[in-house]
C-alpha cells in the first residue's frame, strides 16, 4: 500500500538547477558593469596605450598579442580608445538617467499628491513629451544647448523625463489610496509629513528600479547621438564617435566596428540584467 502511495504521490522537484543559470547571468552582468565602471574610473590601470595619439606605421592593424582590438587608420589602439571612452559614455549615461530620475519623479510626485487641475495639467505636459519620438526629441535640445558629451546627456535626460513622471505618479496613487496611508492623515498628520514618511518610500522601489533600466538605454543613447556626430568631438575616446569614425573601414577593417559594438552590447545587455533582477527584488 505504502509503495503505490509513494507511486501515485507527485515527486519533488529540486528548483536549485533552474535557479543557476539566472544567477550565472546576474554574476556576469554585475561583472562586467564592475570592469566597465573601473574603466571609467581608472582607464590608465588597464592600458599604457596613448588613445589619442597613434603612430601612422601601426595603422589598420589586426588584433593581436600588442593591440588586442586592432588599431585604427591612425595607428591608434582601439582597446586604449575603448578603455578611456568609458568616461565619457557611463559619466554621461549617469547624468541623462539623473537628469530623467530628478524631474520625472519630481513631476510625478507632485502630480499624483496634488491631484486636481495641478496634476491634469502636468501629465497634459507628459503626455506631450511622450508623443514627441524620443531621438527627435533629444536632436532638438542638442540644437538648443550644443553639441557635447554633457548636453547629449541633458538631451538624452528630458527624453526619459516622461517615463519616469508617469511611473512616479501612478505609484504615488496607488499609495496614496491604502489604509494606512489614510489612517496616517485621519491621525493629524500633515501632508507634507505624510508624504515623507509614507508615500514617496512606499512608491519609489518600481521608480529607481525603472532607473537602472534606464542606464543601459542612456548608454545606447548616448552611444547613438555620439555616432550621428553630436557628441564629443573629435578625437575625444566616446563610443558613439568611435564606431562612427570606423564606419568607412567595415570591409577592410572590420575589427574597429565589431569589438567596440560588443562592448558596447554586453554593457547594455548587463545593465538591463541587473535592472531586471532589481526589478524582481523590489516587486
Amino acid at each position: 500500500m505504502s509503495a503505490i502511495t509513494s507511486a501515485l504521490l507527485p515527486r519533488r522537484v529540486d528548483a536549485t538547477p533552474a535557479r543557476r543559470l539566472p544567477a550565472l547571468t546576474l554574476v556576469l552582468a554585475v561583472a562586467v558593469l564592475v570592469v566597465a565602471l573601473a574603466w571609467a574610473i581608472v582607464p590608465w590601470l588597464f592600458t599604457a596605450q596613448d588613445p589619442v595619439a597613434g603612430v601612422a606605421l601601426d595603422a589598420l592593424q589586426a588584433p593581436s598579442a600588442a593591440h588586442p582590438f586592432g588599431t585604427d587608420a591612425t595607428g591608434r589602439d582601439v582597446l586604449a580608445r575603448v578603455i578611456f571612452g568609458a568616461g565619457n559614455s557611463l559619466s554621461g549615461a549617469a547624468v541623462a538617467v539623473l537628469v530623467g530620475l530628478v524631474a520625472g519623479t519630481g513631476i510625478g510626485v507632485l502630480a499624483g499628491s496634488v491631484g486636481g487641475v495641478v496634476e491634469e495639467a502636468l501629465m497634459r505636459v507628459v503626455d506631450v513629451l511622450l508623443a514627441i519620438p524620443g531621438l527627435l526629441l533629444s536632436l532638438s535640445v542638442i540644437v538648443l544647448l550644443g553639441f557635447g558629451v554633457w548636453n547629449a546627456a541633458i538631451a538624452v535626460g528630458v527624453t526619459s523625463i516622461a517615463v519616469f513622471a508617469r511611473l512616479a505618479r501612478s505609484q504615488v496613487v496607488r499609495v496614496r489610496r491604502s489604509d494606512y496611508v489614510e489612517a496616517a492623515f485621519g491621525s493629524g498628520g500633515s501632508f507634507l509629513a505624510v508624504l515623507w514618511r509614507h508615500v514617496l518610500p512606499n512608491s519609489l522601489g518600481a521608480v529607481l528600479a525603472l532607473a537602472a533600466l534606464q542606464l543601459g538605454s542612456a548608454i545606447l543613447q548616448i552611444a547613438t547621438l555620439g555616432f550621428l556626430g553630436y557628441g564629443a568631438p573629435p578625437p575625444t575616446p566616446e563610443w558613439g564617435l568611435l564606431i562612427a569614425e570606423s564606419r568607412d573601414y567595415v570591409a577592410t577593417a572590420w575589427w574597429l566596428t565589431t569589438l567596440p559594438g560588443l562592448v558596447v552590447a554586453a554593457v547594455v545587455l548587463s545593465a538591463n540584467r541587473v535592472a531586471a533582477a532589481i526589478r524582481e527584488a523590489t516587486a
